[in-house]
């Protein structure tokens, strides 16, 4: 039921950000308080048998739901920023895009060794940035305690490139 709710409420925007792609924009979820708790709602049932002791939200739109989620857990909330956006000391992690290179960055206090980090994103499409946010935190001496996305583009395959750091990875919709 909740899969058909979210698409029900995705829209499609073609050509975004290039030509050829079809962008799943998420924003008019966020104009349905209803549906937004009850994604989060699904997030926090199907993630009750998993210790998580933090969640790490991919920038930006893992900031949309990461946040609420980790305050229904319980648990606090750990921003994962592109490069330059962290005021305090950090570590970094360089990836490959399929267009190019990036980083994403962690404060070096944002969680303890050893405690599970849950990484939330909006999207999951070749699983590129949350498979580096998974190695930064791993870099860090956390354990990847899965991951989540509101919605999973399969086609991409992302979800094969994130299963040998967790089986646990939770897709609410996917197209």
């Amino acid at each position: 039921m909740i899969s058909q709710q979210i698409k029900s409420a995705i829209r499609d925007i073609p050509d975004f950000p290039k030509a050829g792609i079809i962008f799943k924009d998420i924003t008019p979820i966020l104009k349905d308080p209803l549906l937004c708790g009850y994604i989060v709602d699904a997030f926090v049932e199907k993630l009750k048998s998993t210790r998580i002791d933090a969640v790490a939200g991919i920038e930006s739109r893992g900031f949309l739901f990461g946040l609420t989620l980790a305050t229904r857990l319980g648990v606090p909330f750990v921003p994962v920023r592109k490069a330059g956006k962290l005021p305090f000391s950090i570590k970094q992690k360089a990836y490959s895009l399929e267009y190019g290179t990036a980083i994403i960055e962690l404060h070096t206090d944002a969680f303890e060794p050893g405690q599970h980090i849950l990484i939330h994103d909006d999207l999951l499409a070749t699983g590129g940035t949350a498979f580096a946010a998974s190695e930064l935190i791993q870099e860090m001496g956390g354990i990847v305690a899965g991951f989540s996305f509101v919605v999973g583009l399969g086609f991409l395959n992302g979800k094969e490139r994130l299963t040998p750091v967790s089986d646990n990875v939770l897709i609410l919709a996917e197209y």
